[in-house]
């Protein structure tokens, strides 16, 4: 899909770039047990939340944002209703840059892509 087509997640990632409150738990992670290195459940309810509202239409039951790092070492969904998005390095993005239009470049790129 090219990144034309999602505006709303594009915006989903600037708004992660920027620290908005909304996506503040977003790259919560359990850090032992069976699950470590999962998706806490408020991750999985922000990304979903932020998703889902980033389009008329969007109704995903579970999405997930990982990190390029997470990205390059595997990682697995939970169950199979996860839908993983990448988010892209902010340290891609120059100061200055205009962050929607970079946010849909990167989405157009491997791993980049969303």
């Amino acid at each position: 899909m090219p990144a034309t087509a999602v505006p709303g997640i594009a915006e989903v990632i600037t708004k992660a770039w920027n620290g908005d409150a909304s996506l503040n738990k977003i790259m919560d992670r359990f850090p032992t047990g069976p699950n470590k290195g999962m998706a806490t459940a408020d991750a999985v309810t922000q990304a979903t939340a932020a998703i889902n509202a980033a389009a008329p239409g969007y109704s995903l039951k579970r999405a997930v944002i990982i990190s390029e790092d997470e990205h390059d070492k595997g990682y697995t969904v939970e169950t199979e209703d996860d839908v993983v998005f990448v988010l892209p390095n902010a340290s891609r993005v120059t100061a200055g840059a205009n962050l929607l239009e970079t946010a849909k470049l990167l989405m157009a790129c491997t791993p980049n892509g969303i």
